[in-house]
């Protein structure tokens, strides 16, 4: 019998309305949200359960934050759960970026924005460094092998400036061999959830009305592939993106394109929620919802239908052994981002001395809002921002 869950749907969705109204970091930051307040503080979600969506999210492809979003909604309320806090974790963030994207097309730029994530993407780096800080100190623990998959995959996401879902199942396959060996290679219904893996999902190919058709119907196939073939968080589609509405289909110029990314990384909820922004210079607001639904419904299928499995099989030790080392590698590569995207963001000694101060605050004032920080933090970027002195 499935124990009775200490919380609502109602409540659960509420959660994720208001983490993707105010959650900033991106995909790092997010994940690590999730966990202290659906984890450590309300227990509404086990160790477990949080664990095996962390693996599945990031062996799947699409946005990390939202499929575990979503995965955390199937743990009790299954198909209606995920889908429903899928839609209430991204819907807040879509709308900003909207709405941004009109004042954009209205007024013709964001000169503004340089100076703001100057701030706040100092401030984000501190944020998203005490997010992997925690995740590691909580899952990785004495474990050698463990720390040994933690830190080659870290290494590996510095080097490369992406994450490699190969890393992933390799390592999840070393700890299971090496901590559960099989008995029987071929035996029947052995590793479902790895199987699974394996499924061919169907693209979204968009819906539109009132605009052109054969235009939804690029972005809607553009933006499915991006959902389902990239790997990773923000760090990992943006170049993909990049190439697409830059190179192959110049539907952007390179300005609008940085700019989009500015957006992404000012906003709350998760970094890919830049498409809308993209969509809507494109084609408006159609656009804006065919990129949206061609980005989110394929990391939605990937979530859903292997779940089950995850469900039904997480608890045999060759399944444990295996969603440990993912999760190493998973923490490993997030730890890694973090280093990246440190690089870009702190490009002088004042966004050093902001993210080191977010660490400080951070650590010592427990109960300090992150909304607040990100919001003092755009403030200062607009003070000290070299860029708009006059």
């Amino acid at each position: 019998m499935i124990e009775r869950p200490a919380y609502s749907l109602g409540q659960l969705i509420l959660y994720a309305l208001k983490l993707g109204s105010i959650g900033f970091g991106g995909p790092v930051a997010l994940v690590g949200y999730m966990y202290r307040d659906l984890v450590e503080t309300r227990g509404w979600i086990s160790e477990e359960d949080y664990k095996e969506g962390l693996t599945l999210a990031q062996l799947m492809p699409g946005p990390l934050a939202a499929q575990l979003a979503m995965y955390l909604g199937y743990v009790h309320y299954r198909i209606l759960g995920a889908t429903l806090v899928g839609i209430a974790f991204v819907l807040p963030s879509f709308l900003m970026v909207v709405a941004l994207g009109a004042a954009y097309v209205a007024y013709g730029g964001l000169a503004w924005m340089q100076a703001v994530f100057y701030g706040v993407g100092a401030a984000v780096i501190g944020i998203i460094a005490i997010s992997a800080y925690k995740l590691t100190t909580k899952n990785i623990g004495k474990d050698k092998l463990l720390w040994a998959i933690y830190l080659v995959t870290a290494v590996v996401t510095v080097w490369t400036e992406t994450e490699m879902v190969s890393l992933f199942i390799a390592a999840g396959l070393l700890a299971w061999l090496v901590k559960a060996p099989p008995k029987r290679w071929f035996k029947k219904n052995a590793l479902p959830a790895i199987a699974a893996f394996h499924f061919d999902w169907p693209s979204l190919c968009g819906i539109g009305a009132g605009v052109d058709w054969s235009l939804l119907l690029q972005i809607g196939a553009f933006f499915a592939k991006a959902g389902a073939f990239v790997f990773g968080s923000g760090l990992a589609i943006v170049p993909f993106l990049y190439g697409g509405v830059v190179h192959d289909h110049q539907w952007l110029t390179e300005r609008q394109f940085v700019d989009a990314v500015a957006v992404a990384m000012i906003t709350p909820g998760p970094v890919v929620i830049t498409v809308g922004f993209i969509g809507y210079l494109i084609a408006g607001l159609w656009g804006a919802v065919v990129a949206a639904l061609g980005t989110f419904l394929p990391c939605y299928l990937f979530t859903i239908l292997p779940a089950p499995y995850f469900k039904k099989y997480g608890k045999r030790p060759g399944i444990v052994a295996f969603v440990d080392g993912v999760t190493a590698a998973a923490i490993g590569a997030i730890t890694g981002a973090v280093i990246v995207i440190g690089e870009r963001s702190l490009v002088d000694w004042k966004s050093a001395a902001i993210a080191l101060a977010s660490v400080v605050l951070i650590w010592k004032v427990k109960k300090l809002p992150e909304p607040v920080l990100v919001a003092v933090a755009a403030i200062i970027g607009l003070f000290i921002f070299p860029g708009l002195r006059a």
